[in-house]
């Protein structure tokens, strides 16, 4: 019975902060799908199309570790709560906007509340779930990540079609809605590392105040890591398919599939590389081993003219590496964070994602510019072995794990 009632709980927490971190990554991709029909109702170029994503990115970023500190402070449960409404109100109401510059508020107020997401989510995880489940807790949380990545587009245009856009962005709104509800009827199943209220006994912070958790050796490097890690899937999504195009010379269509073999395998590697974290304290050599293994197959195609079966093979292969190593990656995460302060040291190196995903295409669009396609490969094995060189780094200043909340 008492296993049970454990197994039940599991799946209640699971539910609430997946379902939650689904409609966040749902709606980094909710307005993409519609910019055509943004494009002839606003009158603006896609250029201004693309800066409402930008805006969304930089709001999440800037606003990413004051909502650490005050998860931290005040308790994530709250700070989930009010992010989730925030998020649903900005990309509801851009339903009703009449100009471009409406648009782009709701869409930084909409980046404003998805900025609590991983603050908030990981804070929970660590004190919620029992520390022998809490990689594969860390898997399902990012795989959860991925279904809404995945749903959004389809949805968006079924929607839309259906509707019209306006009225699809009002229903994707009220999502958040029915998360937050979920929240309200079983958020006493969360818990957090939040000091107990008025000072009273309980969970008690080996944490300093403010930012200073988050400049320690372990932490910088876990944030250079988490900036790797970024580079290198932004890089494979944003530019792979042309620079497969160009060097390689895959036909447009078969380079898609190669992406698309990366993207599914990468989610199946989230998946299988969370009992793994559980069985092994080894996360930084699993990680470096997944980083290895990605930089010499990256090497070989940036080397080697590849069949189109060969090239899915091996995009295939490093999708599953790669996904493999997230679970042990915040498990590293965890290692290096005092407790009391999950919530600002998970905000930071997430912030680190944010950095990542800006810079890569700016620097893989010129390369391709300049007519080194192949180099876009050996950039990519470069930055893995980057990678590799801070696992060691961030294996400093690890802690015990937390005992799970009673």
């Amino acid at each position: 019975m008492a296993v049970s009632a454990e197994r039940k709980r599991y799946a209640a927490i699971m539910g609430m902060i997946g379902s939650g971190h689904a409609v966040s990554h749902f709606y980094l991709l909710a307005l993409p799908p519609l910019f055509p029909l943004l494009k002839a109702e606003f009158g603006v170029g896609y250029a201004a199309l693309g800066l409402l994503v930008t805006a969304f990115n930089v709001a999440t970023g800037l606003v990413q570790v004051p909502a650490g500190i005050l998860v931290d402070r005040i308790g994530a449960r709250p700070v989930l709560l009010a992010g989730l409404l925030l998020s649903g109100l900005g990309i509801g109401l851009i339903g009703l906007a009449g100009q471009y510059w409406m648009v782009l508020g709701l869409v930084a107020l909409a980046g404003i509340g998805n900025s609590v997401f991983h603050p908030a989510d990981y804070a929970i995880l660590n004190a919620s779930v029992d520390p022998k489940r809490i990689g594969r807790a860390f898997a399902l949380h990012t795989f959860t990540g991925n279904v809404g990545f995945t749903l959004a587009p389809a949805t968006m245009i079924l929607l839309s079609s259906l509707w019209g856009w306006r009225w699809a962005l009002g229903l994707a709104g009220l999502a958040a809605l029915a998360v937050v509800a979920g929240l309200l009827a079983y958020g006493h199943l969360l818990k957090d590392d939040a000091p107990a209220p008025g000072g009273a006994a309980g969970r008690q912070s080996e944490a300093p105040a403010g930012l200073r958790p988050l400049l320690t050796p372990g932490v910088l490097t876990m944030f250079a890591f988490f900036v790797c890690m970024a580079m290198v899937t932004a890089g494979v999504q944003s530019f792979s398919v042309t620079a497969l195009v160009a060097f390689q010379g895959t036909g447009l269509g078969p380079a898609n599939t190669v992406l698309t073999a990366f993207l599914m395998a990468s989610a199946a590697g989230v998946l299988l590389g969370g009992p793994i974290a559980d069985r092994t304290a080894r996360h930084g050599l699993l990680a470096a081993a997944a980083m290895a293994g990605s930089a010499v197959l990256f090497f070989l195609v940036g080397n080697a003219q590849l069949p189109v079966l060969a090239l899915i093979a091996v995009f295939a292969a490093v999708g599953l590496l790669q996904g493999s190593v997230r679970p042990s990656r915040d498990m590293m995460v965890r290692a290096v964070t005092p407790k009391g302060a999950t919530g600002r040291v998970f905000a930071f190196v997430s912030a680190g994602l944010n950095l990542g995903a800006a810079v890569t295409p700016v620097l893989f669009g010129l390369l391709i510019d300049l007519g080194h396609a192949d180099w876009v490969f050996f950039l990519l094995a470069a930055i893995l072995l980057l990678a590799i060189a801070t696992v060691g780094v961030a294996r400093t200043g690890h802690r015990p794990a937390p005992a799970p909340a009673e």
